[in-house]
């Protein structure tokens, strides 16, 4: 009954979206309304999947997580069956067009309602209390939760205190209350803290925590074969209590030269030197003593709400998802917050052609020049 309603729910709303022509799975049509599409939405073909349903909600200035969660969806739904929703930032004065730079509207929220399992990738956001409601709806059911990169600071109302939703804030100060440092660290276990390796000049590579060696989220990748030129995220150690690591990260050196117009910045997956200081620092600690957490899981629970579990992996950017380990880390994520059997060796093969864009801020005047609609979203985004 709840994919039955799900689906009517998305044939009647205003706004829903569709996929140009691909190799991926099917998608639905906005047949109710003329108004451009504002989310998309891929039907799962056959797999262990089908029946569920994933809502993915992109909306970040830098980690490119609007090319990132349609490719996550694709293979979710062509190689797994699972029926995936993928949600974008958008103005409201130009509905359909994504920009993420714009932080106060993600439509299509409420298909949170009926829905499985939440993928989150945002960066700063003040939603609206009504957009808002259905994230807060759906965390205090105690539903799973997967959470990549940005998502530890997911929201931002310091500009906004009077906000019904300020306390979700990374900034958010309450010393005692459950809501202290804000949605980061109350349901994923940490919020924004620092950059622990040099951006742009040392990358993250991913080795098994100890302890965490036959964790199913671990099945089909091998030590070290996590890697990605975004670095490792700080996390202020011990974490919270019942946070069980699964992945480390190591800071990697560069071993070529700094390209900025590079994909990985010059920095490549056969890199291997540690880091034993950071250069944006003053050098006065070793990145990788003590390794920190690069992905892990912690039980959330919202004052007044359910009990649940979240999934955070701070690795995910838009040129990390070119790297095999990375996609097998977030599909394995999802079989696993879903109390699914977790594959051996998940098949994560791109599905049409992923072709990213390195992780960068960019001006509104590019998302204008670029013009990408969800309408002609097919899962791989032009690099021009």
């Amino acid at each position: 009954m709840k994919s039955l309603a799900f689906s009517l729910l998305a044939l009647l709303l205003i706004g829903f979206g569709c996929a140009s022509d691909t190799d991926s799975a099917d998608t639905s049509a906005d047949v109710a309304s003329d108004d451009p599409p504002q989310w998309v939405t891929y039907e799962g073909k056959d797999g262990p999947g089908e029946g569920k349903q994933i809502v993915l909600v992109s909306g970040d200035e830098e980690y490119r997580s609007e090319e990132v969660l349609p490719e996550l969806a694709q293979i979710l739904a062509e190689r797994h069956g699972f029926t995936t929703t993928v949600l974008f930032a958008q103005d409201p004065e130009a509905p359909g067009l994504i920009n993420p730079n714009y932080i106060e509207n993600i439509p299509g929220l409420e298909m949170l309602d009926d829905a499985d399992l939440m993928v989150l990738f945002t960066r700063f956001r003040a939603l609206p209390a009504e957009q808002m409601a259905h994230i807060e709806d759906y965390l205090m059911e105690g539903n799973p939760l997967v959470a990549i990169r940005t998502a530890t600071h997911a929201f931002n109302y310091a500009d906004y205190p009077d906000h019904p939703y300020a306390h979700w804030g990374n900034y958010h100060e309450d010393e005692g209350s459950p809501w202290h440092n804000g949605f980061g660290r109350l349901v994923l276990g940490e919020k924004w803290h620092t950059h622990h390796g040099h951006h742009k000049h040392q990358s993250a590579r991913g080795v098994i925590a100890p302890g965490a060696e036959n964790h199913p989220v671990t099945n089909g990748i091998a030590d070290g074969a996590i890697w990605g030129p975004s670095d490792v995220y700080g996390v202020r150690l011990p974490m919270p209590e019942g946070t069980e690591p699964i992945f480390l990260g190591q800071v990697i050196d560069r071993a070529g030269e700094y390209d900025e117009n590079d994909i990985h910045f010059g920095m490549r997956d056969t890199d291997m030197q540690l880091a034993s200081t950071n250069p944006a620092t003053d050098g006065s600690y070793n990145p990788n003593d003590p390794l920190m957490p690069l992905a892990w899981t912690k039980p959330y629970q919202l004052p007044g709400g359910a009990e649940g579990v979240s999934f955070t992996s701070t690795i995910g950017a838009s040129n990390d998802f070119l790297n095999e380990g990375v996609r097998r880390l977030l599909v394995n994520a999802v079989y696993y917050m879903l109390d699914m059997d977790v594959p051996e060796m998940a098949d994560v093969a791109v599905v049409g052609e992923y072709n990213p864009t390195a992780f960068n801020f960019v001006t509104d005047d590019y998302w204008i020049e670029k013009d990408l609609r969800v309408a002609d979203y097919v899962g791989a985004l032009d690099n021009d």
